[in-house]
């Protein structure tokens, strides 16, 4: 089976994820063995973002890996796990509230459009927008 960061691009609809997180340089954190589970914007949730926000996004390194680390959770989280609970810690430090409502999750305001995308080292779950962490949105 393929970690993370190969089942992404194995899918086929998280190019741009790849993209900032290789620039970002958290790759090796979304290959490594322990347990994650990554909300994943699909390219059309990161076409949403103002070009200049996102090319600005690419040059401050530090604001992209906050920002990608925010959609990244610890441990492995199930479609059925959250049904159960309400928020998920993330790498990034801060949590992401998760809703469910009759089988329609969301995360924060993003839609999880498809769950349980599994890799030997977590999970993935496709989302319909990029998450902003309460520290950047804020400015």
């Amino acid at each position: 089976m393929a970690d993370i960061v190969e089942t992404a691009i194995n899918a086929g609809k998280f190019k741009t994820l790849v993209q900032a997180a290789t620039t970002a340089q958290i790759i090796e954190i979304l290959k490594s063995p322990g347990s994650v589970t990554l909300f994943a914007p699909t390219d059309d949730a990161f076409a949403e973002l103002p070009k200049d926000i996102f090319d600005s996004l690419l040059q401050d390194i530090p604001k992209l890996k906050k920002i990608l680390m925010y959609h990244v959770a610890f441990g492995d989280v199930r479609f059925e796990d959250l049904q159960q609970i309400e928020e998920a810690t993330t790498l990034e430090g801060s949590v992401v509230a998760i809703d469910s409502d009759q089988g329609v999750i969301k995360v924060n305001d993003a839609h999880v459009l498809v769950t349980d995308i599994i890799a030997d080292n977590g999970v993935i779950h496709a989302i319909d927008q990029v998450l902003m962490p309460a520290m950047v949105a804020g400015g």
